[in-house]
């Protein structure tokens, strides 16, 4: 899915989708000002996704995206139990979501994120905001999401750029905006434009 640049060519930015994925997490907005242009992180293009759906709907729906092409990155954002520090979650765990038990006999029992979570640190911790990276995967949505979607992504699509970002309660609005926006940023670093005969 592309647009049009300003001189009406198609758009070669590669696509991050940004999704909070608890329906009452408001404190990230993609749209800041009147134009209702969503923010871009620079060389890519904002997909909002909308998180007001079930965990398992959001996952399938996050998988589609990746795997039909619409998007070459997801950053997850919601909250954490932990106070403290933002927290990067460097992996996910093969759990079901609410009951004991794996969610799946055949996957592995732990997913590692392939954002760049050393970029995305060392830039969080430049625009003042504490930032670790956190290998528990905390017993929520978000971390079943994303198990979900880096074990459903289909193995011949080269690895998208997936992370996962939590934020402790009580956070500021204008940290909020950010960390994700520093978060996205330097996922985005990492995206290559879309070749020609994708946009053509």
């Amino acid at each position: 899915m592309t647009g049009l640049d300003s001189n009406g060519r198609p758009d070669r930015r590669p696509a991050i989708s940004i999704c909070a994925w608890s329906p009452s997490y408001r404190a990230w907005d993609p749209v800041e000002d009147l134009s209702g242009e969503p923010w871009n992180p620079p060389g890519a293009r904002t997909l909002a996704t909308p998180g007001d759906a079930s965990a398992e709907t959001l996952a399938d729906t996050l998988t589609n995206l990746l795997s039909g092409g619409e998007c070459s990155a997801l950053l997850l954002v919601g909250r954490t139990v932990h106070a403290g520090p933002v927290r990067v979650q460097m992996r996910a765990e093969n759990r079901r979501l609410g009951e004991p038990g794996r969610l799946d006999s055949t996957s592995p029992s732990i997913a590692r994120v392939t954002a760049p979570v050393a970029d995305m640190l060392r830039d969080l911790t430049a625009a003042g905001v504490p930032a670790i990276a956190a290998s528990d995967a905390e017993d929520d949505a978000g971390s079943y999401i994303l198990f979900r979607v880096l074990a459903d992504i289909p193995d011949n699509l080269e690895s998208p750029s997936i992370g996962l970002l939590r934020i402790p309660d009580g956070t500021s609005e204008t940290i909020v905006r950010t960390a994700v926006k520093t978060a996205a940023s330097a996922m985005a670093r990492r995206l290559a434009p879309l070749p020609r005969s994708v946009v053509a």
